[in-house]
């Protein structure tokens, strides 16, 4: 069984990200548009400057990031971010191993979403985008979800709902996987807290005494290709 030690805080997941600064299609500089389908996403921003572009049944919208700005969104967000200069942030992710599992689809135009093996094709990177690895495919993916962003911007509801209805089509031979991941993360977490609340309500303190601290004292990766930019990752299994 999981231990809470073997996780961070309600299994979410950290991970500080440098956005990119190379130009996309429209002219603006950042990431590679995309949206998760089980998974909230909360920035901290740490340096710099930027905004970001969020598309969702509520619409369209650019949300200013500034150092110190919080910001989060729910699951069915489509969000972009674009660095006005050095704009580094620290992300924290619901489901810790979700995102890494696959729960995210990047807004490629329809003819690739429809088509698995097209998809896997254009979203993976060489070697995984391990760090030192070829850059430039990274700039072809985010290039090419642009491009999808941009049309679906401009589409109205209508296209919104397709691309989610596509998304939830890509990703249905997952869902087991991701099942488990989660009853062994955030589910387990969660339950952990109702039964130390039970211990408490019979009389029973005797899981204070399990207390302790855990410490990553630097990430346990440096620089691997992200959807958004460089990110630094952090593995509780490192400690």
């Amino acid at each position: 069984m999981t231990e809470e030690r073997d996780q961070m805080p309600g299994a979410v997941g950290i991970s500080r990200l440098s956005v990119y600064d190379s130009v996309a299609p429209d002219g603006l500089l950042g990431g590679t548009p995309h949206m998760h389908l089980t998974c909230s996403e909360g920035y901290v921003v740490a340096a710099g400057e930027g905004l970001v572009q969020t598309l969702s049944g509520a619409g369209y919208r650019e949300t200013p990031l500034r150092t110190g700005t919080v910001a989060w969104f729910p699951p069915g967000t489509i969000h972009r971010l674009v660095n006005q200069g050095g704009l580094q942030i620290v992300v924290v992710m619901q489901n810790s191993g979700l995102p890494e599992a696959g729960d995210a689809v990047l807004t490629f135009p329809p003819d690739v979403l429809a088509d698995p093996a097209a998809y896997a094709q254009a979203a993976t990177l060489p070697e995984g985008g391990v760090p030192g690895s070829d850059i430039t495919a990274a700039f072809r993916r985010r290039d090419l979800a642009v491009t999808g962003f941009l049309a679906l911007r401009e589409s109205g509801p209508g296209a919104l709902r397709a691309f989610q209805a596509a998304a939830a089509r890509l990703i249905a031979p997952k869902l087991p996987a991701w099942r488990e991941r989660w009853e062994r993360g955030a589910l387990h977490a969660a339950l952990e807290t109702g039964r130390q609340i039970d211990a408490l309500a019979a009389g029973d303190a005797s899981h204070l005494g399990r207390g302790g601290i855990n410490v990553l004292p630097a990430p346990s990766e440096h620089g691997r290709h992200g959807m958004c930019g460089l990110l630094d990752t952090y593995h509780v299994q490192a400690a």
